[in-house]
């Protein structure tokens, strides 16, 4: 690259890029393993409360392999057709199962807002709460809670990689979906 010096995005325009590219992605790559056997399993997602929260069967080998080991990594990333155009979000944490209550009916208020297409599934006139997902889909709730978020992109420079959050600091995303009315 010569003598030309090289920018790094700040730490705050790192959060920035990982929100933009969470909000404008719907699916993330779930990874689990037992032994020496890995897994992935793509799920459509929201993101609230720093948490990515997703459907799925509770006998799904990823659900059952990530309950076994209590941990489970992610992988977010956005359609490239150049090396340049990688980038995604490298995530780990764990993976819990949500029960009914306040906690489900935020999520399911705000799954159905960013993927509408899921009331075609139901009854005009149907309430549409974690109960009729789970009737009607044969799945469960469950959180995806990051400890763990590096933030990769190749048309900063090529294999720029940068932490984002540890623990249970958030990317600090406010979905703007939720802000729709119902």
């Amino acid at each position: 690259m010569g003598d030309e010096e090289i920018l790094s995005p700040t730490e705050q325009e790192i959060k920035d890029l990982a929100e933009d590219l969470i909000m404008a992605q719907s699916t993330m790559t779930l990874a689990t393993a037992r032994g020496n056997v890995a897994w992935a399993a793509p799920v459509y997602y929201i993101y609230l409360n720093s948490c990515f929260y997703f459907f799925s069967d509770p006998m799904a080998r990823h659900i059952k392999e990530s309950m076994a080991s209590n941990q489970a990594s992610s992988a977010i990333y956005a359609t490239a057709s150049t090396w340049q155009g990688i980038r995604g979000l490298q995530i780990s944490g764990r993976i819990d199962a949500i029960s009914p209550g306040l906690e489900a009916i935020e999520v399911v208020r705000a799954y159905l807002k960013k993927f509408t297409f899921t009331k075609n599934f139901f009854t005009p006139g149907e309430d549409l709460d974690l109960g009729a997902f789970v009737s009607r889909f044969k799945v469960r709730l469950y959180r995806f809670k990051p400890s763990l978020i590096y933030y990769m992109d190749n048309s900063i420079r090529f294999g720029f990689r940068k932490r984002v959050c540890e623990e249970t600091r958030s990317v600090g995303v406010n979905p703007s979906y939720l802000d729709e009315p119902s």
